[in-house]
Formats: C-alpha cells, sequence, structure tokens
C-alpha cells in the first residue's frame, strides 16, 4: 500500500493496514539465538557453527555452547580446513595450552558423515567437510528454497519502521540523497527477506522556515509560468538566491520566519504557494524513485504532524520537561552531556525536535514496531541522541527501540555539498550518464542484444547502487565522476554480468538445466577445489544476510555478492559445464543454476535488477 501520491496526506490515509501484534524478541544477541534456532527447525543445511558448538560442548568443560559457537570461524584457506576453533581464549579459562586443547578434542572426535577428518594445529581445532555432502545439503536447499533461498523467518509478526530519504521539498535530489534511499531500501528489503513486516517512510522535508524562505524568494522574483515550465529547478534557483540576497539584507531572514509561521497558522496564501512547492517537488522525485527502483509505504512528512504537536507539547509540560528561556520551550539534557532539545522558538514556530518526537509517538501507536530505524548522515547524530532522551524522559519504554543507523557524508572534491550555494551533483544527471555509458558499452560488444535500452538502465543504475552500497556505511565519500561511472572491477556490472552468464550456460544447456532434479545431483562431482569454493560462498548467503540485518550494514551483501561471482567466474573458467558426461554435467548445470538463484537473490535486496542477458 502507498499514500500520499502526488497530494497530501491525511491521518487516515498515512494508516499501514495489518500494523499490530506484541513485541516478542530484542535485537542482538537474542535475535541471533532465535535465527539460530529458526535455522535448526526449518533449513535442510544445518548451522555448521552451531552445530560444531553442540558438539564440542560436552568436551569443553564449564563452556557454554554458545560462546564456543561465537569464537568458530571460517580459516581463511580451506587448506587449514572449513571450520576452526581457536583454542587461546579457552586457555586461561581451562587452565590448559591452546595447543594442549585442540589436541584434547581432536583424540575425543567421535566419527560424523558431515565430517571428513579433523586436525590440531598451533592452537586450532581444524574441521575439514565432507565435501560431497557439503555440496548436496547446500543445493539442495538451494534448489528447493528458490527465491527464499537466504530467507529466514526471524521476524514473523513484527514490524520494522524505516525511515529514509526524506528529501527537502523545492530542493533537487542529489548524490547526498543517494545514501539514503539506497541504504534504507537495502534495509527495507533484507528485514522484508528475513520475515518481518517492513514499513517504509519517507518523512519528507516539507515544512520548517526554509518555506518562509521561498516563499519570500517567489514573491520578490519568481514568476509562475517560469516555475511551471523548469519546475524544481527554478524552485531552488530562488532558494539559493534567497541565501544570496540574505547574506546583504539580514532582515530577510526575519521576513520568511514571519511567513513561516503564517504558514504554521493556516494563512491562505502560505499555504497554497507551499502546496504548489510540494506537488512540483513530488514529480521530481518519484521519477527519481522510479529509475531507483524505490517505493515507501508512507510519505507522510513533516507537515503530517503539524495538528498532532500541541498534543505532544502539553504532554510534556503536564510531565514537567518543558522549560521556559528567553520565550522558547525546551527540554533540559544537562544531565546527559547534551545540549537542550529546543521543542518551540521565541516566535512560536516548532522545530525538528517537536516534529520527530511527536512522529515517533505516532508511528508507534499506529504500527506498533518492533524497531524504529532513521536512516540520516552521521551529522545528526547528536540530534537523534536528545530526541530519544526526551522520548525516555517522557516515560516511553521503547524509546530503546529507537535506533538511528548513521552513513557517512559525500563531499564533492572534498568541498561539503550545499544546495544554497549550488554545489551538488544532480542525481538525474549521474543516473543518465551511467545509462549513457552502458548503452556504449552494449553497442560495443554485444549491439544485437534486445531491449538495449531496458538493459542499460537496469545495468547503469546498478552501477551507481551498488557503487554506494559496496562501501561500509559509515564511511565518508568523496565523489569522483570517474569512480562512479567505472564498471570495471568489483562492480554491480560485474555481478550483473556474473548472473547473466549463469543463464547463458543454463540457456545453452537447455532441457530444463534451470530446473534440475536436486535429489538426482552426484554431488561427488563436486568436490574439487573451484567447486567446493563455489560451495562454500552459497553456504554462507543465509549468514551474510542476517550479519547485515543485525549490523544494520548492507555492504556486507554487496561484498559477499563480489565474492560468490569471483568464486562462480574461477569455477566457470577451471571447470567445462557443458560436457560428454551426463554426471559431471548435471553436477555442474546445478551449481550454476544455484549460483544464478544466490546472486539475484542478493541483488534484489540491494535494489539492482538481475538482467538475465548484458
Amino acid at each position: 500500500m502507498r499514500v500520499f501520491e502526488g497530494k497530501l496526506p491525511n491521518e487516515r490515509e498515512c494508516s499501514f493496514a495489518g500494523m499490530s501484534g506484541k513485541i516478542g524478541i530484542a535485537f542482538g544477541r537474542q535475535c541471533l539465538t532465535m535465527v539460530r534456532s529458526q535455522d535448526e527447525r526449518g533449513s535442510s543445511v544445518m548451522n555448521y557453527k552451531q552445530w560444531l558448538a553442540g558438539q564440542l560442548a560436552g568436551q569443553l568443560e564449564g563452556v557454554a555452547e554458545e560462546s564456543i559457537a561465537e569464537l568458530v570461524e571460517y580459516p581463511p584457506n580451506p587448506q587449514m580446513g572449513d571450520l576452526s576453533l581457536p583454542c587461546f581464549k579457552l586457555s586461561k579459562q581451562l587452565r590448559k595450552a591452546p595447543q594442549a586443547i585442540a589436541e584434547e578434542l581432536k583424540s575425543k572426535w567421535s566419527g560424523n558423515d558431515a565430517v571428513a577428518r579433523v586436525d590440531a594445529v598451533s592452537g586450532y581445532f581444524n574441521v575439514y567437510l565432507n565435501p560431497a555432502k557439503f555440496a548436496s545439503d547446500v543445493l539442495s536447499e538451494v534448489l528447493e528454497k528458490g527465491e527464499r533461498y537466504g530467507s529466514q523467518e526471524t521476524g514473523q509478526g513484527k514490524n520494522i519502521v524505516i525511515d529514509y530519504s526524506s528529501p527537502n521539498i523545492a530542493k533537487t535530489f542529489h548524490i547526498g540523497h543517494l545514501r539514503s534511499t539506497v541504504i534504507g531500501n537495502a534495509l527495507y528489503n533484507i528485514f522484508q527477506f528475513m520475515g518481518y513486516n517492513s514499513v517504509g517512510i519517507n518523512h519528507l522535508g516539507d515544512w520548517g522556515t526554509q518555506f518562509g524562505k521561498l516563499i519570500v524568494a517567489y514573491k520578490l522574483w519568481g514568476e509562475q509560468s517560469k516555475v511551471e515550465a523548469e519546475g524544481i529547478d527554478e524552485l531552488q534557483r530562488l532558494y539559493v538566491k534567497f541565501h544570496d540576497e540574505a547574506d546583504a539584507k539580514p532582515e530577510m531572514e526575519d521576513e520568511a520566519r514571519a511567513w513561516f509561521v503564517k504558514l504554521e497558522q493556516g494563512d491562505a496564501e502560505a499555504e497554497k504557494l507551499w502546496r504548489w512547492f510540494v506537488e512540483i517537488s513530488l514529480k521530481e522525485f518519484h521519477k527519481m524513485y522510479d529509475l531507483l527502483g524505490v517505493k515507501f509505504d508512507s510519505y507522510a512528512g513533516e507537515s503530517f504532524y503539524n495538528d498532532k504537536m500541541a498534543a505532544i507539547l502539553d504532554e510534556l509540560k503536564a510531565k514537567q520537561l518543558l522549560e521556559e528561556d528567553e520565550g522558547a520551550l525546551l527540554v533540559r539534557l544537562d544531565d546527559y552531556n547534551m545540549p537542550p532539545a529546543l521543542m518551540v522558538k521565541k516566535d512560536g514556530g516548532t522545530l525538528y525536535h517537536t516534529r520527530d518526537v511527536t512522529a515517533a509517538i505516532y508511528r508507534k501507536n499506529t504500527y506498533d514496531f518492533e524497531k524504529a530505524i532513521y536512516v540520516t548522515d552521521a551529522g545528526q547524530s547528536l540530534h537523534f541522541q536528545q530526541w530519544f532522551k526526551v522520548i525516555e524522559l517522557m516515560g516511553y519504554d521503547w524509546a530503546k527501540q529507537l535506533q538511528h543507523v548513521p552513513f557517512g557524508k559525500v563531499s564533492l572534491e572534498g568541498a561539503k555539498l550545499s544546495t544554497r550555494k549550488g554545489n551538488v551533483i544532480h542525481l538525474e544527471e549521474l543516473l543518465a550518464k551511467a545509462i549513457e555509458k552502458t548503452r556504449e558499452i552494449i553497442e560495443e560488444k554485444n549491439p544485437n542484444m534486445e531491449n538495449k535500452d531496458e538493459v542499460a538502465r537496469k545495468v547503469g543504475v546498478g552501477a551507481i547502487i551498488f557503487n554506494d552500497l559496496s562501501n561500509n556505511r559509515i564511511k565518508d565519500i568523496v565523489f569522483s565522476w570517474e569512480e562512479a561511472l567505472n564498471f570495471e572491477g568489483e562492480t554491480g556490472p560485474y555481478v550483473q554480468y556474473t548472473h547473466a552468464r549463469a543463464c547463458s550456460v543454463l540457456r545453452k544447456a537447455g532441457d530444463g538445466a534451470d530446473k534440475p532434479d536436486a535429489s538426482a545431483i552426484d554431488a561427488a562431482q563436486l568436490t574439487n577445489a573451484e567447486a567446493q569454493g563455489v560451495v562454500r560462498e552459497l553456504y554462507l548467503f543465509k549468514e551474510r544476510v542476517e550479519q547485515a540485518m543485525l549490523k544494520l550494514e548492507p555492504s556486507i551483501v554487496s561484498r559477499y555478492l563480489v565474492d560468490l561471482a569471483q568464486s562462480f567466474n574461477r569455477f566457470y573458467h577451471e571447470c567445462p559445464i557443458l560436457v560428454d558426461d551426463p554426471g559431471v554435467r548435471s553436477a555442474r548445470l546445478a551449481l550454476v543454476q544455484s549460483v544464478r538463484v544466490t546472486l539475484k537473490n542478493g541483488l534484489r535486496l540491494i535494489g539492482l535488477d538481475a538482467p538475465e542477458k548484458i
């Protein structure tokens, strides 16, 4: 369900059907425990880390199974085993040397058809899985679950509210907005994939003093015909001109504040202009969201809470949290080493704190969320800490369910992005160049391909999204045209091309190669190093998605997809697939299909299409 489609919302339109139910589990360790127990109940492939911990727990007196599971790791080199338990942290607790612990575990190990052998080397207890069984188990699950492979039901019946994108009205969509949009969209998909009911909210910046500035600018220099013709670009030009002029005429700032107060009080002229600005802006935003493949369940912006803030201010007063300071109203946070949270300005205008507190209470009442996540740049961290604390001081124990997901800032050649100074790269321009470059590559390498424009859009836009999500979200980014449009190496196009390569192999094979019978696979044909490398990566997908959810870090999925693509391409080059031997052929085709499924699932999670031909 989507609301606020080109018109302003009312409370009824912003409700979300089916959002009820009590919260059952916490995040973090408790959530991870639930993931593991669900994994054991509903998966045909065991969680090997958890399984090994269970096997060893009885051999290590006084050491909990959960503690062992946290220590188990995947060795960087397969020659060191498929699983390894470093015994160094256990040494002090057990009062034994790490190597002695490893050797004792090896001596007590009993046979198991899942394990080929175990070893004790330099304080590590190493486990080598039975490669044929491992391959059979992993491929069977991928082929059985298909587009649901890697998903879990951890969040069944629970709601996650994710606030992301949230551009300001009357300002063009630029690269600074891209991070919140694609990170939030990926988290939405990941939580949904993990069984949660995701609620995506675009908390539009459609309220505030900036509208007073825009009204003043329009009345001084604007023309209706020009705004109608040039849309948001003209609105932004007026906004920039206001700031240029206000530097020399500070009284313009007072006039802008006065117009915003009029808007808050329902002045007819102010409201008419404001609604017009919003309508023009939404046309631009929808065009960008359609290109990016991003959707929201609600477009309820800051203005939606205008008639709800008075009740919240009354509640703050009743709870003796509001304090007057030279005509303004604020909540003191000195005891928490933070500046006060300003709730009402001297002129009676509200601020971000007021609207965010009101929005959080409304969302809790409406969606009964398990977690409310706010995806904004790290520069806003103090703001979120302040109003999260206000919610807590109001006595709401669900304040702990509010979480800010910060990301690094984007700068342009080291300079801060600034709409008012015109120092931005418009996202539409960036996407257009990426699509154009992709189209040129297609014309050069595959001129007879069908649907070239559609594929160019999918790959070009995917390149920009992947370029952002391949970085750890907290990392600051210095925008570079060259880097953004570089499709070589560990990029989105590389992963998408690998998916298309797998599709090509399956098409050439014919005869239902994309629907192999898992029970008929001769997994003994997949025990060589290259095939096992692919199987290991396939197995890790579920774990990587889980980690991305728990750490709120989509780049974990992006980096995983590169790893899987590289592993598959090594297999592709070293192991002929369409061979005469039917057993080898069918086993390798099953592996190809499993890779295709997993790449497509992973690409979908981070918001990329998976073309079958490139």
